[in-house]
């Protein structure tokens, strides 16, 4: 029997960044990163509420490498909001890079939450830009459902779904990372260290079989 009742009107299954640049053969490929997909569409037909989110970036986005020159991927740069992670470009709006996973099959997704797109912040977070003081609105539309516990499910564990979580904490929902429907970067042991980090601020580590049988 698994382990929460996602019956009520309180649960919301939000879906990560299931993009075509962060699977196999992306420009940002997360390791298996496709293979939340399937799992994802399993979880979400057992949840009423589902939300998506997206990253959304514009061309020349100051998260890219490619806006520092001298600059490469992976490196590490202040920014006025704090420690900024450089990447490769990826998500940028409009292309194909950007666009949900093909196998994704979640028809009654009931919001699409798409961040990154201001060109001088990032955003992993579904909940706040990396600022952590700009909302994306997901919040207020939660509170408004009436929604109290957030599920979540995509990538990557270490970045956005650990930061959707962590926020999700901070604005009061309960928060449970479905730990085998996700998919980790791992750099430096980023991915152990998120872990460490969901648990000691109160995220609930579930897997699949937690929620549905």
């Amino acid at each position: 029997m698994a382990r929460y009742d996602i019956s009520g009107e309180v649960n919301v299954l939000i879906v990560v960044d299931p993009q075509n640049d962060f699977c196999p053969g992306g420009a940002l490929a997360v390791p298996e990163g496709d293979a939340v997909v399937p799992l994802a569409n399993r979880l979400a037909r057992a949840f009423d509420n589902v939300v998506l989110a997206q990253d959304w970036h514009p061309p020349g986005h100051k998260s890219f490498a490619s806006s520092h020159p001298g600059k490469a991927p992976y490196e590490v740069v202040e920014m006025p909001y704090g420690p900024q992670v450089l990447w490769p470009d990826h998500c940028v709006q409009g292309t194909e890079g950007a666009e949900i996973h093909a196998g994704l099959a979640i028809p009654h997704v009931a919001l699409v939450i798409r961040k990154g797109f201001r060109a001088s912040i990032d955003s992993y977070s579904a909940f706040f830009e990396n600022d952590h003081e700009t909302p994306t609105g997901l919040t207020g539309y939660l509170h408004g459902r009436g929604l109290g516990r957030v599920f979540l499910t995509g990538i990557a564990t270490d970045f956005c779904v650990q930061y959707s979580a962590l926020d999700a904490v901070t604005e009061g929902f309960t928060a449970v990372v479905i730990e085998d429907a996700c998919r980790g970067i791992d750099l430096d042991g980023s991915l152990a260290a998120a872990v460490t980090a969901m648990r000691d601020a109160g995220v609930e580590i579930a897997q699949s079989v937690d929620v549905i049988d």
